[in-house]
């Protein structure tokens, strides 16, 4: 048992030192430097650029190489184009190109010697660099730094870039003479720069003095609206200060005004209720009463009408049977008349002897109603049968004047001379009265 405790604790130990040497075989690139592993046989050596990689132990084997930018200074003697001679200088940033086949080029020149890249770079800018300045003239290397620059560069690439390095920048700080040329040639600039300074500077007082002038203008101006607005203000105070002298009567004065104003709206508004409560409690009840009225009387009026047109109506209906009525009495006694015209004295004589004894009756059935008759009178009885007899001719004058008929002398001249009414009096004579005429009549 313990034998087979310490197995397993030796596994566990081998099994840990395996972990650990797992673990330490893992290498990491930095971001500014690449990796090289070695070892495998038959094979080229891996490139490990800002990752990691497994680099067994006793197989593989790993070198570092910065990525990291250099600066290299340059500094140059070289003839211009034009003849003379200038000291030259210039700064350039280089670095190992962070592809693989630039880590590979530079790997296989600067593994071990990485110290001798600034050297190397130094060099291959400096030749370039006094190889471009005998191209081109003092005053193009003066005024076109940069294109100076550019041209070092473009000679330099191919030469830099077979080693696996390149050049970030590369700039010119400082161009010199030893023969005083590049003064010399500074100086028309230089007098025309002080002319120019000068002038600039005399613009420059003539400007400050227009504006100290315009400044000074200001400030007068600003003092002038500074006193005006003093004024103002003093003004403005006085009449504030006068204003709440007054503020006191004039308060009451609009309090009461207020009042006054106040007093004005209770009273219309008084006089608006009440000439609403009239209007409520009088006008509308008379309105309404107005209307009823005048409702009442257009329906009175239009019963009145009806019954108006009715009477009418039946006025009409009566009027035309009054005139149909009278125009068929009217045409009976115009056919009577007509008649009476064609008869002659002895139907006249006829008709009035048909006639009279209905008159007599008529006259005499007053008296023949009376059983008992008493009569106080010097004249008598024979007084009643003169006033039946007095009726009788009056009755008949009556006749005469109504028809135009002298009834008398038709009687009279039938009867050859006598009397008309004397078949008539003595009915009424003698002792008989009343009664005996009656008799006679029927």
């Amino acid at each position: 048992m313990i034998t087979g405790t310490i197995a397993a604790i030796g596994i566990a130990i081998i099994v840990l030192i395996a972990i650990i040497v797992v673990l330490r075989s893992f290498r990491v690139a930095k971001p500014d430097e690449a990796l090289i592993i070695t070892g495998r046989a038959g094979g080229e050596a891996r490139v490990v650029v800002g990752s990691r990689a497994l680099v067994l132990p006793l197989r593989n084997r790993a070198y570092t190489l910065s990525l990291a930018s250099r600066s290299v200074k340059v500094k140059v003697e070289g003839i211009s184009r034009n003849g003379i001679k200038l000291f030259l200088e210039g700064v350039a940033q280089v670095k190992v190109g962070g592809d693989e086949a630039n880590v590979r080029l530079a790997a296989q020149r600067f593994l071990e010697q990485q110290d001798q890249i600034e050297a190397y770079t130094q060099d291959i800018l400096a030749g370039s660099l006094r190889a471009v300045v005998g191209t081109l003239t003092v005053e193009e290397i003066i005024h076109e730094r940069a294109a100076l620059a550019q041209s070092v560069q473009d000679v330099a690439v191919e030469s830099l870039n077979n080693q696996g390095l390149i050049v970030d920048t590369l700039q010119i700080s400082s161009v010199e003479d030893d023969s005083g040329y590049l003064a010399n040639l500074g100086r028309p600039d230089s007098a025309r720069v002080q002319k120019e300074a000068a002038i600039a500077e005399a613009h420059a007082k003539q400007e400050a003095a227009e504006k100290q002038a315009v400044a000074d203008e200001g400030v007068a101006v600003a003092q002038q609206r500074l006193a005006i607005r003093r004024a103002e203000i003093k003004e403005e105070t006085d009449a504030r200060q006068a204003a709440a002298d007054a503020a006191g009567p004039l308060a009451q004065a609009q309090q009461r005004e207020l009042i006054i104003q106040r007093e004005e709206q209770v009273a219309i508004r008084q006089a608006e209720l009440t000439e609403k409560q009239l209007d409520t409690e009088v006008r509308r009840p008379a309105d309404a009463a107005k209307y009823k009225a005048e409702q009442e009387a257009g329906a009175e009026l239009a019963r009145r009408r009806a019954s108006a047109e009715a009477r009418k109506a039946d006025g009409l209906a009566e009027a035309e049977s009054i005139a149909a009525a009278g125009r068929a009495e009217a045409e009976a006694i115009e056919a009577k008349a007509r008649a009476y015209a064609q008869f002659n004295q002895a139907a006249i004589i006829d008709r009035v002897a048909d006639v009279l004894p209905k008159v007599a009756h008529e006259l005499a059935q007053p008296y023949g109603n009376i059983d008992d008759l008493t009569v106080i009178s010097t004249d008598g009885a024979s007084k009643l049968s003169q006033s039946i007899a007095n009726n009788l001719n009056e009755t008949v004058t009556l006749v005469e004047r109504m028809t135009g008929v002298d009834l008398r002398t038709l009687v009279g001249s039938s009867q050859a001379g006598s009397d008309p009414a004397g078949d008539l009096q003595p009915a009424v004579d003698g002792h008989h009265g009343g009664a005996d005429l009656a008799r006679r009549a029927e």
